[in-house]
């Protein structure tokens, strides 16, 4: 997939590619900000009452089921009681059929049991997945699959009756498991495969994140949190708490009915290849033999013998922080690498297309202070060279990123509005960095 210098006309036609006259708002997200912020609400609730009233004791596993319990009644409950999404076109529902089919709901169970096997499969091949540091995520499925899978049959048998069209990947899965392989749609059954490997792949790791953050939590003494030091601290990691929590919620609920379920898979090895490498176990082996960009003397160090500036720093870097979690909260129960699951326009992302990824790489510029000598002029050089590389990881990954979702004329739409009103619209002006703006595909289609 490659982009092109020049949109199709149908994008020119449309509101947000017309110059001077281009639209006053972006389009409609696909999650609004009362659900994020819903969603954020009741996130810390749930969070402070794991703290105050220790209703588990120590079971991660069990706080970390309750705190995606709660927030996802929270969005749920304002998407499908205040927006209705469930009567958006983009569900593939018609809740005024009534056409269930016993068969083909059958045959669908057997694709989503082929595709829990599978991937049980990949997880009892891989030695990854034998470390102790996975045992909270598979005594969580341990704890759910089971009812998980009986819940499934009257909403798969449900929402078949209502969709416009009912043969979807769990069933070109099942057809395949029955050997019936002339009934079969390969991209169909392919683009299956590839949502349901990143949901192992990604789950996996969020999950165990998740619980190690809760269990992190539950250590912390907030009356001893007496200087900006213990502050800085705790909030940066409690950033990173909201993240893993809003994103394991993200992975686990797609559904129709609440317009989450996917759309597509990324489909291009580049996309995968860049996402990938940004996570464990993978990065611990990037970073350590080929980006090693830090100096081992980060800005802490740095600053520990100016308290003022060691807060100003420290202010700068929790505010990036805070911007790259409001990017994942405004995502709703929509949260999933390497997916389209819907487009955001709210939140941060109404002012740039990337605004996770923006200020995550200068937080990490803030962060490891790269540029501060320490060793030869050869090795600062080397360091801020290698954050760069990293930066262009990420650079890539918005790329590929854009040239899925540019397949819905949506995401098109909203590019152009960014392009041209976005706060880092002036970026196409500055010769060196034209390359980072939009460019539209040749003939987007809706994914």
């Amino acid at each position: 997939m490659t982009p092109s210098e020049h949109p199709p006309q149908a994008v020119l036609d449309m509101p947000a590619a017309r110059g001077a006259h281009a639209a006053p708002q972006a389009p409609a997200s696909a999650t609004f900000a009362l659900t994020a912020l819903a969603g954020f609400i009741a996130y810390i609730a749930s969070l402070a009452v794991l703290t105050l009233y220790r209703p588990f004791a120590d079971d991660a596993v069990s706080g970390a089921m309750f705190v995606v319990g709660v927030t996802t009644a929270a969005i749920f409950a304002v998407d499908l009681v205040w927006y209705r999404v469930w009567r958006r076109a983009t569900t593939g529902l018609d809740l005024r059929a009534s056409d269930a089919s016993v068969s083909r709901t059958a045959v669908k169970y057997v694709g989503l049991v082929a595709s829990v096997a599978l991937v049980g499969l990949a997880y009892w091949l891989f030695p990854e997945y034998r470390d102790p540091k996975y045992a909270p995520y598979f005594e969580l499925l341990r704890r759910t699959v089971v009812p998980w899978l009986v819940l499934a049959i009257p909403y798969f048998y449900l929402i078949d009756g209502r969709m416009r069209e009912p043969r979807d990947g769990y069933w070109h899965l099942g057809m395949a498991v029955l050997l019936k392989w002339d009934r079969v749609d390969r991209a169909v059954l392919v683009q299956h495969l590839l949502g349901w490997t990143i949901k192992g792949f990604f789950l996996a790791l969020m999950v165990t994140f998740f619980c190690g953050d809760l269990r992190w939590l539950s250590l912390i003494d907030f009356g001893a949190m007496s200087s900006f030091r213990l502050l800085y601290d705790f909030l940066y990691r409690g950033v990173y708490l909201v993240d893993v929590g809003i994103a394991t919620l993200g992975y686990v609920m797609a559904f129709r009915i609440t317009d989450t379920h996917l759309r597509s898979a990324e489909p291009t090895m580049l996309g995968w290849l860049v996402a990938i490498v940004c996570y464990e176990p993978f990065w611990s082996v990037i970073d350590r033999s080929y980006l090693p960009y830090g100096t081992g003397h980060p800005w802490g160090a740095w600053l520990a013998m100016h308290s003022t500036l060691y807060a100003v720093w420290g202010t700068g870097i929790l505010i990036l922080s805070a911007i790259y979690v409001w990017a994942t909260v405004s995502f709703g129960a929509r949260f999933s690498n390497l997916t389209h699951r819907g487009i955001i326009t709210s939140g941060p992302y109404r002012y740039t297309k990337h605004p996770a990824y923006l200020a995550k790489n200068l937080s990490w510029w803030m962060i490891s202070v790269p540029f501060l000598p320490r060793g030869t002029l050869t090795d600062t050089v080397a360091r801020c060279a290698m954050l760069l590389l990293v930066n262009l990881i990420y650079f890539m990954r918005a790329r590929t990123e854009e040239w899925h979702l540019s397949r819905d004329p949506t995401y098109v739409a909203y590019a152009l509005w960014i392009e041209r009103r976005g706060v880092l619209r002036f970026i196409r002006r500055i010769p060196l960095l034209r390359f980072a703006g939009y460019r539209p595909p040749l003939a987007p289609t809706v994914a």
